[in-house]
């Protein structure tokens, strides 16, 4: 998969992945995601971001998780 919307740069935000070099990292976005913002949201707070600057933050943080995912038992 291709990240052309994420930046990583050691001298900027300590290197932590930012979103197309707007000094907005990946994490806070995909927290607001987690917290419950829609995109929308996102987006009026945030007017410099696009739409697919969210969708790919949420993709990269779930390529960098390296998620297994497990079927779960129904409970009796």
């Amino acid at each position: 998969m291709r990240f052309d919307r994420i930046t990583v740069e050691p001298d900027k935000l300590e290197g932590q992945p930012c979103i197309r070099d707007l000094r907005i990292l990946v994490e806070s976005v995909v927290r607001l995601v987690a917290a419950g913002w829609s995109f929308e949201e996102i987006l009026e707070s945030y007017p410099n971001l696009e739409r697919d600057d969210i969708t790919q933050a949420l993709e990269y943080a779930a390529a960098a998780s390296n998620v297994h995912v497990y079927p779960l038992r129904d409970s009796a």
